[in-house]
């Protein structure tokens, strides 16, 4: 399996930077605003953004993480049980504007499945999508994020992988490639 570096550590910073200036364009303060990261991965980006944004604003943003493991359509069909994450949202978010983050957008069915889970949190006034990286070409929703990181152009068989630093080592973003013999 080939991999190619789509976001190298210096390119994957200043993407997030530039993500927390767009949000701080259309949300100024963040009084009405909650930024909600989707387990498992999107919490991750949601940390990294509140570590910037605490740099720039006098006071934290409201955050919360979301599970969404009995809220996905594929969770009856497998195999092995899926084992639940651990949803932090300790405020409400009734009439305020949310933005749902995740690592990687694709086929829309995780965001789906988080739009489901939010309700029971309260109706926002609005809500909005933030993701690091846009698989433009393979979705089976009408979902599309109003906060981009970077859009790739992948295949079916493809696979994004976001790497975190608290995680696995190294901020970074690569792209599987499987090729025709394996």
């Amino acid at each position: 399996m080939d991999k190619q570096v789509i976001l190298d550590p210096q390119q994957f910073d200043l993407t997030v930077t530039r993500l927390c200036h767009e949000l701080l364009e259309q949300h100024d303060d963040f009084s009405n605003s909650v930024l909600i990261g989707l387990q498992p991965r999107g919490i991750h980006l949601v940390a990294r953004m509140v570590e910037k944004l605490n740099g720039i604003l006098s006071k934290s943003p409201l955050c919360g993480n979301l599970d969404i493991t009995f809220h996905r359509d594929d969770f009856r069909r497998r195999e092995i049980p899926l084992i639940p994450s651990i949803t932090n949202i300790d405020f409400s978010i009734e009439n305020k504007k949310v933005i749902l983050v995740d690592d990687v957008l694709y086929t829309g069915r995780s965001i789906r499945s988080g739009l489901d889970a939010l309700l029971a949190y309260g109706r926002p006034s609005q809500v909005q999508l933030l993701v690091l990286i846009d698989r433009r070409f393979k979705r089976d929703l009408p979902i599309q994020a109003d906060y981009i990181g970077k859009s790739v152009d992948t295949l079916n068989h493809e696979r994004v992988h976001v790497n975190w630093k608290n995680v696995e080592g190294e901020d970074k973003v690569e792209l599987y490639i499987k090729q025709s013999h394996e």
